[in-house]
């Protein structure tokens, strides 16, 4: 008898194709999952090297190392790469590789197109990487690409708007294909309220992609016919408005940063209960607060805009709004909190990375309040205490959740065990080196240090090294993490079919309602 996992493996690989060809041309689900974590990786120390030269220059006050220009193309980089190149892959990765798993399919729904929106990212990456070798550089306009500014950027300019343009299609192609396998390609008995958590916050996630990339494009598309073609969107002396693209961009950026944190949510939600080794906590709850979420996400956009000059009754709404998304999040964390509560826990390195997670995304939450309150925003916008507060949400946040799924599920995907006292040195030397990086940056926005600035005013020097001290730490930590990731796919101790010390597929049967028929024991139902 075969098991519902087992069933379908490398089913479209038969042909001639070895070697190379393989990875190129590959319909199979786990060898694209994979294309997308090693392409992650890749990016994820690319996008960290921009942070150290970033850090560097603000070791001390005074201009030592880059030239300002070349530092706001790093920071403009160096976010594009993190965000679309290292966080969005890595989770697209995961999706490929565990939704069958999880929903008991064969395959993801769509195997051409999923091979296709792989394969276009290396391309627009190389587009993207490729502006700083062109005349004026890559933009320095910060990742928001705000006009005017952006439009004084020399010949990167387009090439930077049409990698953007190639990311959201391999996004969107991605997201439909998740959609499409969730609705059409679960097991008998698999119903929308049995699935794992993590299917479900991607399912989510995938709806939330359809509906932001294509506003970002359009976006981008007007800063284009902006600058090549003599159009005043966003150019005042035309009857345009420079603040509309600030509507246009976080009416997808705000949604994106949901998009980037709810499969971690899912993440965490399968790891913690298999360490807690009891069910999770509220099951449905969570799933209507990802929805909730969701749903949110669209009606808060310009709390990120509350300097522009609106209306009162306009600040007074994004405020509330901005303050409703931490009651969904609230009950999240209670959640995770209450499946912990009382459980037969263990901290193997997964457990650490999620625990890590809902510690500090927490702190993350909590300064995400603060910037909501508009009169309070007045004084943190543009300050490093909005750096501190996103990099609170997204590297020990959305990482964090990364890197927690990459040694739970290595095992799983390897047949090779980590090394677990590696794997908790990593932990270890990551979160100290990481509070010391980011904790400081709240004081010095608090003091008033802006963002976006190669030199500053020597009150703010110690703080300054400090942070950089603990960024150079945290850098080489995560050298140290692929070198556990390369050890692990290279060999090691077996994996045995009872990793977790738990019945084989525990994580299933531990993170949602039981399907009707058991992963590990029970037959194919035809």
């Amino acid at each position: 008898m075969t098991t519902v996992t087992e069933t379908h493996d490398d089913h479209h690989d038969h042909g001639p194709a070895k070697g190379l060809m393989r990875w190129v041309t590959t319909t199979n689900h786990k060898d694209i999952g994979t294309l997308y974590l090693i392409f992650a990786l890749i990016m994820f120390m690319i996008g960290g090297a921009m942070a150290m030269v970033i850090r560097l220059e603000l070791f001390q006050p005074g201009m030592q190392f880059i030239d300002p220009s070349f530092f706001n193309q790093m920071t403009t980089v160096h976010a594009l790469v993190m965000i679309f190149g290292g966080v969005m892959p890595a989770f697209v990765g995961l999706a490929n590789w565990m939704l069958p798993i999880m929903i008991g399919g064969p395959d993801m729904a769509l195997p051409r197109m999923n091979n296709w929106s792989f394969w276009i990212l290396p391309f627009a990456f190389a587009m993207l990487l490729g502006t700083f070798f062109m005349d004026g550089g890559a933009p320095a306009s910060g990742w928001t690409i705000y006009p005017p500014l952006v439009l004084q950027g020399g010949n990167g300019f387009p090439f930077m708007i049409f990698a953007i343009h190639m990311m959201g299609i391999s996004s969107v192609m991605g997201a439909i294909n998740v959609i499409v396998t969730i609705l059409n390609m679960r097991a008998p008995g698999m119903t929308l309220m049995k699935m794992p958590l993590f299917v479900w916050t991607w399912f989510i996630t995938a709806y939330l992609l359809i509906a932001v990339m294509p506003v970002l494009a359009g976006g981008v598309t007007m800063l284009l016919t902006d600058k090549f073609y003599d159009t005043t969107f966003f150019n005042a002396a035309g009857g345009g408005d420079p603040v509309l693209f600030q509507h246009i961009f976080w009416f997808f950026g705000h949604p994106e940063v949901y998009i980037l944190i709810l499969p971690a949510f899912g993440v965490v939600s399968e790891i913690i209960p298999t360490f807690a080794r009891k069910p999770l906590f509220g099951y449905s709850s969570m799933v209507y607060a990802t929805s909730s979420i969701a749903f949110l996400s669209f009606i808060v956009w310009a709390h990120h805009m509350f300097t522009v000059g609106m209306p009162l009754q306009g600040e007074l709404f994004f405020m509330y709004a901005t303050m409703l998304i931490a009651v969904p999040t609230g009950v999240k964390v209670f959640n995770w909190v209450s499946t912990m509560w009382k459980g037969s826990m263990t901290f193997e390195t997964p457990m650490l990375f999620a625990i890590g997670f809902v510690i500090m995304f927490t702190i993350g939450g909590f300064s995400g309040l603060m910037l909501a309150i508009a009169p309070a925003d007045f004084q943190y916008h543009d300050t490093y205490f909005v750096v501190a507060h996103f990099h609170y949400v997204l590297v020990t946040g959305a990482i964090y959740a990364i890197m927690a799924s990459a040694y739970y599920w290595l095992p799983k995907w390897t047949g090779n065990m980590y090394n677990e006292r590696h794997g908790q040195i990593h932990f270890w030397i990551s979160t100290v080196s990481v509070n010391v990086l980011f904790f400081p940056q709240h004081f010095l926005g608090l003091a008033g240090m802006p963002r976006r600035i190669p030199d500053y005013s020597i009150q703010f020097a110690e703080f300054n090294m400090w942070s950089s001290i603990g960024g150079f730490v945290f850098g080489l930590s995560q050298v140290f993490f692929c070198y556990i990731v390369y050890k692990t796919i290279k060999g090691g101790e077996k994996a045995t079919d009872q990793v977790w010390e738990g019945a084989n597929g525990l994580e299933w049967t531990l993170s949602s309602p039981p399907p009707y028929h058991s992963f590990t024991t029970a037959p194919v139902i035809k």
